[in-house]
Formats: C-alpha cells, structure tokens, sequence
C-alpha cells in the first residue's frame, strides 16, 4: 500500500490530501483511486502529472508501503480574455 498524496483540484475532487492506496504499480494505486474517488478525481487525474518519491512516474512503476505517490493538477490559470474585451 503506497502514500498517495493529492494536490488542488486531485485534493478537492477526492475530498481528502492525503490516503493510503493497495497497488502492485503507479498504475495500480491510480486506478483504485479512480475506484474509491469518482468521475470528477478521474476528470482532473486526466491532465495531472503523477511523480513517485519526488520524480515523475508511469504507470507500469512497481510501489512499495515505503512509496508516495503525489498527484500534481495544472496549476489554473485566468480563463483567457475578459468578457467584453476586444480581440
């Protein structure tokens, strides 16, 4: 079971920061948080960068209870142009 650490919006979706996930691999650990936190944490898991022990990770990466896995959503922006700004 790996640490799994959730940051921003992975954080508000999964309505906790911090959780201890079973998983044999990155993979593993993600998917059953998919499982245990639903459609809107699996929306942000999309485009968040996922890094283990403090270097980026993929999927097939073996884990151990000594890992911890972090889960980095982009960091968000202005939405572009005001309304009613001319463009």
């Amino acid at each position: 079971m790996a640490t799994l650490r959730l940051f921003a919006a992975a954080r508000e979706a999964a309505g906790t920061g911090r959780d201890v996930v079973a998983g044999r691999t990155v993979g593993d650990v993600l998917e059953q948080a998919r499982a245990r936190y639903g459609e809107g944490f699996t929306e942000v898991l999309a485009t968040a960068k996922v890094w283990c022990n403090g270097e980026p990770a993929e999927p097939g990466q073996p884990v151990t209870d000594a890992d911890e896995i972090a889960v980095l959503p982009p960091v968000s922006g202005g939405a572009g142009p005001a309304a009613g700004a001319a463009g």
